[in-house]
């Protein structure tokens, strides 16, 4: 067994020097290969060790949102059940109840997105403005979440929080 470990090796070392021996290239500089791109996707997720800070922060983020449309909706649809013919009751019932949901861990989560986005991401500044390059025709910054919000996804109106009933044809 040995032996022909040896052989093998000798032919593997044999063919590795006749390419040497015949290589166009052998004795000169190798050219250089400029590259005027950059590769993206984040440089391949850092050479593969994984995904970034702001990428991790930014899915962290729309998680949160997601739980938070998730549990308000059903509040507001719950609501709107209780309150069935009272409209000013449900508005002011919701507007109250949007104005006490906390979003102390997303908007914390969000603050740190907009202080260190452009800088992990490596965002381009904009010279004639000063401020930082678009993301998809989009300011990168996340606004806080507030009641404003809430109230926006779902309005204080009882007839949007109502499930709407088929009609019944004749």
């Amino acid at each position: 067994m040995e032996k022909t470990e040896r052989e093998a090796t000798r032919r593997e070392r044999a063919a590795l020097e006749e390419d040497l021996r015949v290589n166009p290239s052998r004795g000169r500089p190798l050219p250089l290969r400029l590259r005027n791109f950059r590769p993206r996707a984040d440089s391949y997720l850092a050479a593969a060790r994984g995904p970034l800070h702001y990428m991790l922060r930014l899915h962290d983020i729309e998680r949160r949102l997601e739980e938070h449309e998730d549990a308000l909706r059903e509040v507001w649809r719950t609501l709107a059940a209780d309150c069935l013919g009272d409209a000013r009751g449900f508005r002011r019932r919701w507007v109250a109840a949007a104005r006490a949901v906390d979003f102390t861990d997303v908007n914390d989560l969000i603050e740190r997105h907009n202080r260190w986005y452009p800088i992990e991401s490596r965002l381009p500044m904009d010279p004639g403005t000063g401020d930082f390059a678009l993301v998809n025709g989009r300011d990168y910054r996340l606004g806080p979440l507030d009641e404003s919000w809430v109230l926006e996804r779902f309005p204080p109106e009882i007839g949007a929080a109502l499930p709407v009933a088929p009609t019944a044809r004749a």
